[in-house]
């Protein structure tokens, strides 16, 4: 690889200084009936209407994403030769490709290395981990006894928070750690944190067309009709996203073993 440097720091935050991220923690969503899909003025993409009500059986979402240490937890614990952990089409694309560790890491005098766009750097523990395809994330979340939320679950808690984060207005081109502050909104004092910017969330969602969905007529109705096939939807922006294109309702979608793009992992249960 010619590992080219575009910009952005080129060091990791020293472990020492960088504050610890919070422990993780679930917050509780009570069972009932919710409207998702964007409504009212503004603009948003064709793909995120009609609004319409979802019910949710009650859940509960992790407070934060997933961090780099967290993750080589699983890959120390062998997540990547376990099929077990793995969906078949997951499994068949970790032999084929020989994953053994996230898109851009690699192994340098027995310390993890990944590729920036600042360049070369250490894996630093406390950052959310990106460059996941969705099979990884949810493999992950397999073996830590939880999954991937749904898009539903995703949007209405997020829907009330306030869009502040580290979007690509920052110049960090990289996700921050889990525990140093962000974006110019303060964090919620209950409830999920970091769902916008830093990485793309997975959702356990496939990309499809919500009810009532009309493709528009002519050429925009190619620009985001034409893929829901094979792909799952990412909620949230990231660390390469305007601020202000993001909303509650935007649905970012990948196919499975996509991991060029910053695309990470926050966890669910079912209660």
């Amino acid at each position: 690889p010619l590992r080219p440097v575009y910009g952005g720091p080129e060091e990791a935050p020293d472990e020492a200084v960088a504050p610890q991220p919070p422990a993780l923690d679930w917050v509780a969503r009570a069972a009932g009936l919710y409207e998702i899909g964007h409504a009212g003025p503004g603009f948003a993409y064709d793909n995120e209407g009609p609004r319409h009500r979802v019910y949710l059986e009650p859940h509960a979402l992790a407070s934060r994403p997933v961090t780099n240490a967290e993750y080589l937890a699983f890959m120390e614990a062998g997540g990547y030769d376990r099929p077990e952990l793995w969906l078949s089409l997951g499994w068949a694309a970790v032999e084929e490709n020989g994953w053994s560790e996230p898109f851009y890491w690699e192994k340098r005098d027995g310390e993890w290395w990944t590729y920036t766009l600042g360049g070369m750097r250490r894996v630093h523990p406390h950052e959310p981990a990106v460059h996941l395809s969705y099979f990884e994330a949810d493999a992950y979340a397999r073996w830590a006894d939880a999954r991937l939320p749904s898009e539903a679950e995703w949007e209405v808690a997020a829907a009330d928070l306030e869009i502040a984060g580290n979007f690509v207005e920052s110049g960090r081109f990289h996700p921050a750690p889990v525990g140093a502050p962000v974006g110019a909104g303060a964090q919620p004092d209950a409830g999920p944190t970091r769902m916008y910017g830093d990485v793309w969330e997975w959702t356990r969602s496939q990309y499809e067309a919500y009810p009532g969905y009309r493709p528009p007529v002519g050429a925009l109705g190619e620009y985001n009709g034409k893929f829901m096939c094979n792909q799952f939807v990412l909620r949230g922006g990231s660390c390469a996203t305007p601020g202000s294109h993001i909303r509650p309702s935007y649905r970012n979608f990948f196919p499975p073993e996509a991991t060029w793009q910053f695309t990470g992992v926050r966890l669910a249960r079912d209660l």
